[in-house]
């Protein structure tokens, strides 16, 4: 029996020509506005002290995502369930955030890959942070 290929050819986003600089402004200018933000601000201020690891890491995260590098080797869900008082307004203020910044730095194609994926991400991390805290998850992030 032959194995069973899931992908052949370049990854999603090499084929809608994102590019590693790209995720790089991506991250970037989305932590920017994070930062910048009065509900989410605090909270990412809260938990990140040093800013320079966090946005590699999190480069390496959507490089990982979009472009298949396997550059990321982080526990995302555990990272996200330690944070005290996440509420499913802060994912939609999350998703919101990417949004703009994801339109701001790429076609609107490569925008809406970007977009499925974030939100797709945001929907499992919400729903694991509400099983922890014993609530059944009611809506998706979107």
């Amino acid at each position: 029996m032959e194995p069973r290929v899931i992908q052949s050819g370049p990854p999603p986003g090499a084929r809608l020509g994102i590019t590693e600089v790209q995720i790089h402004a991506l991250v970037h200018g989305f932590y920017d506005k994070i930062r910048n933000d009065a509900v989410l601000g605090p909270i990412f201020e809260r938990e990140i002290t040093d800013w320079t690891p966090h946005l590699a890491k999190m480069c390496d995260f959507w490089s990982s995502v979009i472009l298949m590098s396997g550059r990321y080797h982080g526990r995302p869900v555990p990272a996200h369930m330690k944070i005290a008082g996440l509420s499913p307004e802060n994912f939609a203020r999350w998703l919101e955030l990417f949004r703009a910044t994801a339109h701001e730095t790429f076609t609107d194609e490569a925008a809406a890959l970007l977009i499925d994926r974030a939100g797709r991400i945001a929907q499992s991390l919400e729903m694991m942070v509400a099983l922890k805290n014993g609530e059944f998850p009611t809506r998706s992030a979107s």
